[in-house]
């Protein structure tokens, strides 16, 4: 892997930021730019300067700002988002990312995943779903959290969490009550199917 891989670090914690850093920059072999984002009010004019390819960042980090204005605020689609979890999180919050780097993950983990979403490029472009990510859609719109979907469909929750983000970035809809109109105007399901969405 020749190229260049600008990585944007954004956590405010010293001791979890620099443990990171130090981990990505013993990386050699995928060759990573660092920027480190400490400050908040710093982040969307340092993105939109910098333009990462990926963004590490820890979600509750975001706050109210959240993922898809922070997307809208930097306008930049290319981008690859990464959740760094250091607490346990909403597991539907982790399917608008790209991928997860937990802080109990290894050097060897972190590469691995930083690989794999550095040579998966995923094409925004099509729309169309899988028939696995349509039984997924239909199991979401009528009110089943993850894992009654993994019951229902004989997988493990990491895999339907990671249909369900696959899912948000081949239709850009990160919401429930977006699946939901979808899925109604796809005719994947009928309105009486629906359970009340509450977000």
């Amino acid at each position: 892997m020749s190229s260049r891989i600008h990585v944007a670090v954004c956590e405010p914690s010293d001791i979890i930021r620099k443990g990171l850093v130090s981990i990505l920059k013993k990386l050699t072999t995928l060759n990573i730019d660092i920027l480190e984002i400490i400050n908040l009010t710093n982040l969307i004019p340092l993105i939109i300067k910098s333009k990462p390819n990926i963004i590490i960042i820890n979600p509750s980090y975001i706050g109210s700002l959240n993922l898809n204005t922070l997307k809208k605020e930097t306008r930049l689609p290319n981008i690859q988002y990464i959740a760094l979890q250091t607490t346990i999180l909403d597991t539907q919050l982790l399917t608008q990312f790209n991928q997860v780097i937990n802080i109990m993950d290894s050097p060897e983990e972190i590469k691995e995943k930083l690989i794999k979403l550095t040579t998966t490029t995923i094409d925004t472009n099509k729309k169309e779903l899988s028939v696995r990510e349509k039984d997924i859609i239909k199991l979401v719109v009528k009110g089943m959290t993850n894992k009654q979907i993994a019951n229902e469909l004989c997988l493990s929750i990491h895999t339907v969490i990671t249909h369900r983000r696959n899912i948000s970035t081949k239709l850009q809809i990160h919401s429930t009550s977006g699946l939901t109109i979808y899925a109604i105007i796809n005719k994947l399901v009928e309105i009486n199917e629906i359970k009340d969405i509450k977000e």
